[in-house]
């Protein structure tokens, strides 16, 4: 369990860098940047190793009611990453769609995988984005939603959601060797 939790660590520093030293940060430049995205593909690396690595207590398993809840709240969380990036209707009402597809995508994978290690794993990544929204509202207290962007980009996120599920949907059966429809 230990490079689960040396994972979520570096996970978290790796994202709150900039929030927690702004100065050094931005003394980076662009190298910062490469420097967040190495910190955090080795944080997924030992976030995936130590899971996969760790036991615990099971308290509760799949079952096809919370898989099809599972599946419906991980078809909203990725449609909130896609409007996140392309600014559609949902990315202007709401301040931050893709911390708050963080926070569906937990509640989701927590509803079928009630083992501790999922505990860790999965309560970890809560415990950053609720820290980052929290970072992030205190430092820039004023918001202004994103200009609306063409209807296109609406219809663009929905199919983009759909297929990127269904390529999530087909690395869990490959990596993890079980369907997550059933």
């Amino acid at each position: 369990m230990i490079w689960l939790i040396l994972g979520l660590i570096l996970w978290s520093g790796a994202h709150l860098f900039k929030r927690l030293a702004p100065a050094a940060r931005a003394s980076m430049g662009d190298a910062g940047k490469g420097v967040v995205a190495i910190a955090s593909l080795a944080a997924l690396a030992l976030m995936v190793v130590g899971y996969q690595s760790a036991e615990g207590e099971v308290f509760w398993g799949r079952n096809p009611a919370l898989t099809g809840i599972n599946n419906l709240l991980m078809l909203i969380s990725v449609y909130l990453f896609a409007a996140s990036g392309m600014q559609t209707a949902v990315a202007r009402r709401m301040r931050h769609p893709m911390l708050i597809a963080v926070k569906i995508w937990v509640v989701a994978h927590l509803l079928v995988n009630g083992d501790v290690p999922s505990f860790v794993l999965f309560g970890g990544i809560l415990a950053w984005a609720v820290a980052e929204v929290v970072m992030i509202n205190r430092a820039q207290r004023d918001w202004t939603p994103p200009a609306p962007a063409p209807a296109r980009k609406e219809i663009i996120a929905l199919v983009a959601s759909i297929v990127v599920f269904g390529a999530i949907a087909w690395v869990h059966g490959w990596l993890l060797g079980f369907s997550v429809f059933g």
